[in-house]
Parts: C-alpha cells; structure tokens; sequence
C-alpha cells in the first residue's frame, strides 16, 4: 500500500474511534457536552463505513500505481524527446562544423597549389635566367678564346707551345686544375688516340668528332682542342677546377 492510502487509512481510523467512543458514551448513559454528539456519532458512523477495506483498499492501491506508472511514463517520454532533440541538435552542430572544416581544408590545398605552382614558376625563371648568364659568359670566353688563340694551324706543336696556347685563355686560378686534366687524359698530345675508345686529343673528347663544334681542324689544331676543351668543363662543371674535382673523384670527367 502506498503512503497516501496508509495515511488516509489513518485519519479515517482515528475518526473511527472517536465515532465509536461518541457512540459507546451514549449507551452508558454519560452525560454529554452538547446536544450534537448525536450528530456527530452519526457522521463518525459514516467516516467509519467509508474506510476501503479488502477489495476496495486494493482498487485504490492499484489506482496510485496507475498514477505513479503513468507520471514515469510521461517523464520518460519527456526525457527521450528531450534526449533526441538534443541528438538532433549536435547532429546539425557536426554537420556545420564538417562542412567548415571541409571548406577550410579545400582552401587551403589550394593554397597550397598556388604556392607550389608559384615557386616552380619562379624556379624555372631563375633556372632559365641562370642558363641565359650561363651562356653569355661561355660565348664572352669563346669570344675571348678565339682572339687569343692562334687560327692558322702547323704541321706540328710542341707541348710549351701547347701549354703557352692554353695559359693565354685559362683564367690563371684555374690553370693549374686545367693542366691536371690534360696531363692525365693525354700528356699534351693533341693526336692521342684511345686505341679502346677512339677517344681524341688533348682531352680525349668521345665521340672525338664532336670537338668540331669549336672548329672544322680539331684533328690538327690544338688551338680549336683548348677552345673546346675549356668550353665543355665551363659548361659542365662551372670550372676546370669544378672539372678536376669531379675527375679526382671519379677517375673521369
């Protein structure tokens, strides 16, 4: 039984035995206070017969568990709605902030794009730039090479008329690393030949043929052989001491 129905089992109780007492008092013949007690025993009679026992205590005891289920009920179906409209609400909360952040990490690999295409495109400017300056100073050297080399072939050179040749055009710092190369490659000899390779000349150019670049006598004029030979260790290593680095390393160049 619930506490409502223990108490109003109480109070009806109490008002019972008053009742009975008001009754009892009349039957002895006690004197009573006031003409009413009659009235009063009469109502009293009445809370008494009113009092739910048996059957009637368990219909009332099932209808507070009625009340009590149904008030459990609603509040559970209060929390859910709660719960699911809080779902829904951090449901839409996620999806704005994957949005956000899918829009933030769009904008910044294009970013990142643009900063990649931006650096290759100055890279290649600055590559062809420097293959420009690159050039210019090959054809100043040639240019130089030419006026100070002789373009009258002999029928023959010796090595200090070589040597004197090649000190007109080697920049002097870097003679040393010139001469380093061609005294391993041939020894000063404009007609060596490589018996294996055919390799040719002062700097045992492979293919030998293409030397012509510098001139048409590259067989024969050791002259055209140096102008070729500064040309490609210039070209292809800065210097001939950039070309000697690489041969001691390498044992060729």
């Amino acid at each position: 039984m619930s506490r409502i129905s223990v108490r109003g089992f109480a109070v009806a109780s109490a008002t019972a035995v008053t009742t009975v007492g008001a009754v009892v008092g009349v039957a002895s013949g006690t004197p009573q206070d006031s003409p009413n007690d009659f009235e009063a025993a009469a109502a009293g009679a009445t809370l008494l017969a009113e009092i739910p026992t048996g059957q009637q205590a368990q219909v009332m005891t099932s209808s507070l568990t009625q009340q009590a289920d149904a008030q459990a009920i609603a509040a559970d179906s209060a929390a859910k709605k709660d719960a699911e409209e809080n779902a829904r609400v951090q449901a839409a909360k996620d999806a704005v902030s994957k949005q956000q952040a899918a829009k933030q990490a769009k904008a910044e690999a294009k970013a990142a794009a643009e900063a990649k295409a931006k650096a290759e495109k100055e890279a290649k400017e600055r590559e062809e730039a420097e293959e420009k300056e690159a050039a210019s100073r090959s054809a100043t050297r040639s240019t130089s090479a030419t006026g100070s080399l002789p373009t009258t072939a002999k029928g023959s050179y010796s090595i200090a008329e070589i040597q004197s040749m090649a000190r007109a055009v080697v920049p002097g710092d870097q003679y040393q690393c010139f001469s380093n190369i061609v005294d391993h490659e041939s020894d000063w000899n404009y007609k060596a030949v490589n018996p294996s390779s055919g390799a040719y000349g002062l700097f045992q150019a492979l293919p030998a043929s293409k030397m012509i670049t510098a001139g048409a006598d590259w067989q024969t004029n050791p002259a055209t052989q140096i102008k070729w030979g500064l040309s490609y260790m210039e070209e292809r290593y800065g210097s001939p001491c950039g070309a000697w680095d690489f041969w001691q390393a390498n044992r060729w160049y």
